[in-house]
């Protein structure tokens, strides 16, 4: 019986190609997005489950409110971890990380960089399940100058030697390091990449007591089932305790006065499995973070696509039904049974599913590298890679097919034989009316994606052409300037000499990209009751004209000031914040440090406003200070001749033999770097409303297709007595245009809903324009017309004598 089931079905495709190619091809384009997207959510879901304690261990965070200013850190102070530990029994196990950049690891005569290095405390690797190949975790990081390396590294080092008690040796570093384990490469899903850890009891800041400090990952292991915001509710009282004192001493107010003026600091606690996604706010963490609402995004768009195959795949059966209704009738006068006939539809269309699942697997494949390069992930759909994929996709398939093939295979199992097999059967205004709904639905979540993704575009436009305050364009960043040691200024004075450089700054507080953060604290004229937090830059004094900064009042830093090095400039959000909005020049500011010691400046300048955060944020204060950033130079250019001047600035590096290899960004492309989730959505928001465009416009092709064969008689009659060939074609294209207008009117308020929900993110965003609707809806028309218009041509061309032949 099955092997005849399927014998008929076969047959039945193949004896209807365009249909069955129609939903062949529309199903597959449906699974092998979903497919696509499925492996990226749950990549980005999976992220640190891979420890045996992911689901009770916990990070602390700091967050905080100073004079309107937020503070959000994924790193908090060095004692918290051992403070947490001690005042509270439920805390099993406390550990930190410090970062340790990039250093450069010499062994004899070679030099090797480019690995991230961490200060991890003994216990790290009871928290973290980071399995050794050689060494101990429980000891391997107990004594000081001490570092375990990953297997890459070893290799790469010592060669086939074990590793195991030979000694690295860091640049500029006082101290030779003993390796004491070698451990696997972290998994690709985890919040943090390091390459070294080396003991914490190296770290001599590791041991400090202040409570106004941070920079230390603080991780907590809670006991299982325990939920973890029962700990958080109590650390307030810590905060009270521990950093109350201490902010009494440093800026002479109380934890309660500083609270009464609208200020705040608290810890707060934060689940392992939610730091990938959930950390969006943080401006500095230990990777390129996730964020949930794109999950949500994506998802959402792989069921979209889903939907609108399986509407498709409906919408043609049941438009089809007069075809099968005869055969329906026959089998039923046969004897054959209602439930025999839904097994027969069903399974016609589980083979179609799983055809359609073929097709999506050579299409998933394809695309894979354009998706990967989209999403900026590594995903593979090798079965090694994922065990579970092919059952995955079996099933998913079989729940397809079932799914879409439900609701035609019962309507199709209903037709009544005696009426069909007196030429009687009509589909029915349900049945229309279905097919009608079905058709707006695919269009209203078309119209939906166009209107978001022109709403992303306009948003990185306006980000691009939006005044900063500076000038990106032409600015060259080289990021390892440290390495050239005393040779900087040497460095900096030939590239000065070059005629295409305008001018040279030492700073790595950059507006645009990774840059160097520093909370400053300051006082307004001596006061020790008002103060504002500020982030502070230090710069030369070529740093302002170098990025073309302009000033609102006063004066650039001067080196023939020598007063200047006690002199600041603020930005016109810090004038305003300290009350001095139109009269800052000349006004002093203090800044009082963790051991209550006084720093006074006078206020020389004030910069206009300028974006050094991106337009998530709001302008927050700054105060520039005069000093060296060695370390990273700012090279502003004046050439079209950009590869020659870099081929010269190479050489030139070259000739002082730094361990670091010549390396340089663009200003802008640091910029643009900021928005990259942004970018992604809008091209995967953009891509996706093509697709969907595509399998809609294929869904209404057939219905186009099945409508002028439903109506050839009708048509011959009216070319008979008249009718023209643009009447006809409008009378079959307005019953479809009608539906697309309906989704239109839908789609509108929907789509202005959830993106002014995307653009709150935004500080600075564009407005919602009405052409952005007008746009999306007549380009949604354009496409129908033009799909329907084929069918409605052809049918209108039809000769009627070959249409009323049969009459």
């Amino acid at each position: 019986m099955i092997r005849n089931y399927f014998k008929i079905a076969w047959r039945n495709l193949a004896r209807n190609r365009a249909f069955s190619a129609i939903n062949i091809v529309g199903l597959a384009f449906g699974l092998a997005s979903c497919l696509l997207i499925s492996l990226y959510v749950l990549d980005e879901l999976n992220f640190d489950r891979y420890h045996e304690k992911a689901d009770r261990i916990v990070r602390v965070i700091f967050r905080g409110t100073v004079q309107g200013g937020k503070m959000n850190e994924s790193h908090v102070m060095p004692p918290t971890a051992q403070a947490l530990k001690a005042d509270y029994p439920e805390v099993l196990e406390s550990t930190r990380l410090r970062q340790a950049g990039s250093p450069t690891v010499v062994l004899g005569d070679q030099n090797y960089t480019g690995n991230q290095m961490a200060f991890a405390d003994a216990n790290f690797f009871q928290v973290f399940t980071l399995p050794f190949r050689k060494g101990d975790a429980k000891t391997a990081l107990l004594e000081p100058n001490t570092v375990v390396i990953s297997e890459q590294l070893a290799a790469k080092y010592f060669g086939k030697a074990d590793p195991i008690g030979k000694t690295l040796a860091f640049k500029n570093a006082s101290s030779v390091f003993k390796v004491t384990g070698v451990m696997e490469k972290i998994p690709a899903n985890s919040h943090f990449h390091f390459d070294l850890f080396a003991s914490m009891a190296s770290f001599e800041d590791a041991k400090s007591p202040s409570w106004m400090i941070s920079e230390f990952f603080t991780y907590l292991v809670l006991p299982e089932g325990y939920d973890y915001k029962q700990l958080e509710a109590k650390l307030p009282q810590t905060v009270e305790k521990y950093m109350g004192p201490q902010l009494k001493k440093a800026m002479g107010v109380s934890m309660a006065e500083f609270r009464k003026g609208g200020n705040d600091l608290g810890l707060y606690l934060q689940p392992l499995t939610d730091i990938h996604l959930h950390s969006s706010d943080f401006a500095y963490d230990l990777g390129n973070n996730g964020d949930i609402k794109y999950v949500y995004i994506f998802g959402a768009v792989a069921l979209i696509m889903l939907l609108i195959a399986c509407i498709n795949f409906m919408n043609l059966s049941t438009a089809s039904a007069s075809k099968r209704a005869r055969e329906v009738g026959v089998r039923k006068v046969m004897g054959s049974q209602k439930k025999e006939l839904v097994w027969q539809f069903l399974l016609e269309s589980i083979l179609l599913s799983f055809i359609a699942l073929v097709l999506a697997s050579i299409f998933a494949f394809a695309a894979l590298p354009l998706f990967n390069s989209l999403s900026g992930k590594n995903l593979s759909l090798q079965l090694d890679a994922v065990p579970t994929l092919l059952p995955g996709i079996l099933l998913f398939g079989l729940l397809v097919g079932v799914l879409a093939g439900s609701y035609p295979a019962f309507f199709l199992a209903s037709f009544k034989p005696v009426a069909v097999l007196k030429g009687r059967f009509t589909s029915g205004k349900k049945s229309i009316g279905l097919r009608s709904g079905l058709v707006v639905v695919q269009f209203f979540i078309s119209i939906t994606l166009m209107i978001g993704t022109t709403i992303v575009y306009q948003q990185l436009s306006y980000i691009q052409n939006k005044k900063l305050g500076y000038n990106k364009d032409q600015v060259l960043v080289l990021p390892d300037a440290w390495a050239l040691g005393k040779n900087q200024e040497v460095f900096r004075d030939e590239l000065l000499r070059d005629p295409r450089v305008a001018t040279v700054s030492s700073s790595g507080y950059l507006p645009a990209g990774p840059s160097y953060n520093n909370n400053f604290m300051v006082y307004p004229d001596n006061q020790t009751t008002q103060f504002v937090k500020t982030l502070r830059y230090d710069v030369d004094v070529n740093y302002i004209p170098a990025l073309g900064m302009e000033m609102a009042a006063g004066r650039n830093f001067s080196s023939d000031f020598g007063t200047d090095s006690s002199a600041v400039i603020i930005n016109e959000t810090a004038a305003a914040q300290l009350g001095w909005k139109g009269n800052a020049l000349n006004r002093t500011i203090t800044n009082m440090n963790n051991e209550g010691n006084k720093g006074t400046y006078r206020v020389i300048g004030v910069v206009k406003d300028f974006h050094f955060k991106s337009f998530h944020e709001r302008i927050s204060p700054l105060v520039m200070v005069l000093g060296k950033g060695a370390g990273t130079m700012i090279v502003k250019i004046k050439t079209k001749d950009v590869t020659g001047l870099l081929a010269s600035m190479k050489r030139n590096w070259d000739v002082f033999k730094p361990e670091q290899p010549f390396s340089y960004s663009f200003l802008d492309e640091r910029f643009n770097d900021t928005y990259k989730a942004e970018q992604k959505i809008g091209q995967i928001l953009g891509l996706f409303a093509g697709l969907t465009i595509f399998v809609a416009c294929l869904g209404l092709f057939g219905l186009a297709t099945f409508t002028a064969e439903q109506r050839t008689k009708e048509i011959g009659v009216r070319k008979v007595l008249g009718a023209s060939i643009s009447s006809i074609v409008g009378l079959i294209s307005k019953d479809f245009l009608k539906l697309v207008l309906i989704a239109m009117v839908l789609a509108a308020p929907v789509a202005w809903y959830a993106m002014s929900l995307w653009l709150q993110s935004f500080e600075y965003q564009v407005s919602i324009a009405w052409w952005m609707f007008v746009l999306a809806g007549l380009l949604a028309i354009g496409v129908a017309l033009f799909t329907i218009s084929f069918q409605s041509i052809k049918a209108a061309l039809m000769n009627p004598v070959t249409s009323l032949r049969g009459e």
